[in-house]
């Protein structure tokens, strides 16, 4: 089976190319940044995925995660929300295609982010519930996650910063963040696994939403 992952050169791309490679799978990734490691099974296009224009052409697609995403940046709506609508246009139509899986925010939720971030990642819920429909009398699973706090390298700001990060843990149920590894897991389980739940947005947070919402960042 293939897989296309967007954003795969770091982060939740990265570790989640990793576990499908891992898996048996042939992995292509989409990226702005060069390859970081060379796997036999994997395949890397460095692109833009706002340039709908210049998306390499790639058959026998099984799988897509729609993972690139900026994060207060000038390009948050361009990349985050366009890109992907380019992205899942072009390959998650496909004859064969069995799940597709967008990776949002729970601020989509909470509204508590950076304005354009929220605004995109809350149009990237909406636009999985467009393919949901369109994708359904195919058998196809289209569903999203609505991560909480992910350590990663785009986070650093928050947990390299002492003060910030005992505010965070102070205000998280669950007293963690999860790891880029437990993500991959989360998007096997949904783009393998499962076959029954569509049109859904899967909130992953460590319990911070329902349980004690506060937006935490260094001024």
């Amino acid at each position: 089976m293939k897989i296309l992952i967007t954003g795969s050169s770091r982060g939740i791309g990265l570790a989640t190319y990793k576990y499908f490679l891992d898996k048996g799978f042939e992995v292509v990734g989409l990226d702005l940044l060069p390859s970081s490691i060379d796997r036999e099974g994997y395949t890397h296009y460095q692109v833009d995925i706002k340039d709908k224009d210049n998306l390499p052409e790639i058959n026998d697609i099984d799988i897509i995660f729609n993972n690139a995403g900026l994060q207060n940046s000038n390009d948050d709506i361009s990349n985050n929300l366009v890109g992907t609508i380019n992205v899942t246009e072009k390959y998650a139509f496909q004859k064969g295609i069995k799940s597709v899986l967008f990776n949002a925010s729970a601020s989509s939720r909470t509204g508590q982010e950076f304005p354009n971030y929220v605004a995109s990642k809350a149009g990237v819920v909406g636009y999985m519930k467009n393919v949901a429909i369109r994708l359904a009398d195919k058998g196809v699973t289209v569903n999203s996650i609505s991560l909480g706090g992910v350590l990663t390298e785009s986070n650093k700001a928050v947990i390299d910063d002492y003060d910030s990060w005992k505010k965070i843990m102070s205000v998280t149920p669950l007293k963690k963040w999860m790891k880029e590894t437990e993500v991959a897991e989360w998007v096997y389980f949904l783009t393998v696994i499962n076959k029954s739940m569509s049109g859904q947005d899967l909130l992953i947070d460590n319990g911070e939403t329902d349980l004690n919402n506060r937006f935490v960042w260094p001024k």
